[in-house]
């Protein structure tokens, strides 16, 4: 479930597992049509494996960025212990 929140002038949104964790961070958008588009952006590429990029962190935890369609981050997840929790 997606959740679409302000923060001062700005707007972000994150995306909820079944149990209310957040799987899922966006960048902060100047407008709340720019965040809505962020989500729909999520949904039109969260299928797609060439979306989704997995980064190691220094300490050895692993999280995944999903990118639109021209490579921008749309969002980024939590820290997880290792690749098979992402």
């Amino acid at each position: 479930m997606f959740e679409l929140k302000k923060s001062g002038d700005k707007f972000h949104f994150v995306l909820k597992a079944g149990n209310g964790q957040v799987i899922l961070s966006s960048q902060m958008y100047a407008s709340k049509a720019s965040a809505m588009n962020g989500i729909e952006s999520v949904k039109k590429n969260c299928g797609d494996e060439k979306c989704f990029e997995m980064k190691t962190a220094k300490n050895g935890k692993v999280h995944f960025n999903i990118k639109s369609g021209n490579g921008q981050i749309i969002g980024s997840s939590q820290m997880y212990a290792g690749e098979s929790g992402a």
